[in-house]
């Protein structure tokens, strides 16, 4: 029986792992949605070599609207972890438009998290932790990242947090 058990999960595991990044995506009711256009004179990628550096997105709701407030003050550490996953998912639509197939991602290189948090607030690894576990689900170890998560006095629009990323892409 035990011996059954164990083969069991390493064909649930193989065939876990074997799914692509959008099937992922789909297992976890995730819908990309458009990429939002820049706010001001930039752009929200800049392809160099076989690396893509995102710009700063922020938690964007279905109506355009942001996720707003500080940690520490108007929003809880799961609020904040909540906000950083939707960032997250912003970031990987800009990314699939930038490269049309998430397949092509080898791996996400680098991430800065940007909390707008109160001056005693210094849970900011526990938000951003919101993104960093979303791009494991999605990209499995070629998602484990370097990162820095800083807390801000204010960040844009009074965003609850901003994360940007550079990736690496199959040419």
């Amino acid at each position: 029986m035990r011996t059954y058990f164990i083969l069991a999960l390493l064909v649930l595991s193989n065939s876990i792992s074997a799914q692509t990044p959008e099937e992922k995506l789909k297992a976890l009711n995730i819908v990309l949605p458009a990429p939002s256009s820049p706010v001001a004179n930039y752009v929200k990628f800049v392809k160099t070599g076989n690396l893509i550096f995102l710009s700063g997105h922020g938690p964007a709701k279905a109506d355009g609207s942001y996720i707003t407030g500080k940690l520490g003050r108007d929003l809880s550490i799961e609020e904040g972890y909540a906000a950083a996953r939707q960032t997250g998912i912003s970031l990987l639509s800009t990314l699939k438009a930038a490269i049309g197939d998430l397949s092509k991602v080898k791996r996400i290189v680098k991430v800065l998290g940007m909390v707008n948090g109160t001056e005693i607030f210094v849970d900011q690894p526990k938000v951003i932790n919101g993104f960093s576990d979303l791009m494991v689900a999605v990209f499995a170890d070629k998602g484990r990242h370097a990162r820095s998560a800083v807390g801000m006095a204010s960040l844009p629009m009074n965003m609850a947090v901003e994360i940007e990323m550079v990736v690496e892409v199959e040419d």
